[in-house]
């Protein structure tokens, strides 16, 4: 059983060797699609129906005129009866932060930001969905989908999208790059909010 064993053992230290990581991950996904029937979905090429079309965001001025008049009138209650966080939010904190919105969050800087990276939408059953997509400059990046959780956004990944798209001005190799898309779940962002469960 033990010359089994280590049988086994030298062809999966073989096995491994002759594979680089990216050859494993390319595998890994292929055997997924398979696994899932999703490979025989068809492929998403133009020409397929699947409008993918460029975006960005401008929010108009009225909207962020109209959002510091309310933060202006905001009522606010009594201070809390204790000098610590056990009856939540302490009221000078929540006001600083108002006060910040109001008067020292720069909106334009931070939408500067978001437009200058790639993104999209896309209709997925029924739903337009936004994305961000940047692609690596490396010829033979794989692609990869990371998503944010609840509550979040896709801003999560501004720091880490240059890394992973470009690693070689971060220390890294050409082979560790990948293709990023970064969508907005449903009912997050410029995503449509799903009407059904």
């Amino acid at each position: 059983m033990k010359k089994v064993s280590k049988v086994h053992e030298s062809a999966n230290v073989a096995f491994r060797s002759t594979l680089s990581r990216r050859e494993m991950l390319q595998g890994l996904a292929v055997t997924t699609l398979a696994a899932t029937g999703l490979s025989s979905a068809g492929s998403v090429l133009p020409g397929d129906g699947l409008a993918i079309t460029p975006f960005s965001y401008n929010a108009p001025k009225s909207a962020l005129d109209d959002l510091k008049q309310r933060l202006a009138q905001t009522r606010w209650p009594e201070r809390e009866t204790v000098s610590d966080w056990s009856q939540g939010v302490p009221l000078a904190k929540l006001r600083a932060l108002v006060e910040y919105w109001r008067t020292g969050y720069d909106w334009r800087r931070f939408e500067a930001r978001l437009n200058s990276i790639p993104q999209y939408r896309t209709n997925i059953d029924g739903l337009n969905i936004h994305f961000l997509h940047v692609r690596s400059r490396h010829a033979n990046a794989l692609p990869i989908i990371i998503t944010h959780g609840w509550p979040g956004s896709v801003i999560e990944f501004f720091k880490i999208i240059d890394p992973l798209t470009d690693p070689t001005a971060h220390g890294g190799r050409a082979e560790d790059a990948f293709h990023v898309v970064a969508p907005s779940l449903p009912g997050f962002a410029f995503s449509d909010k799903p009407a059904e469960r």
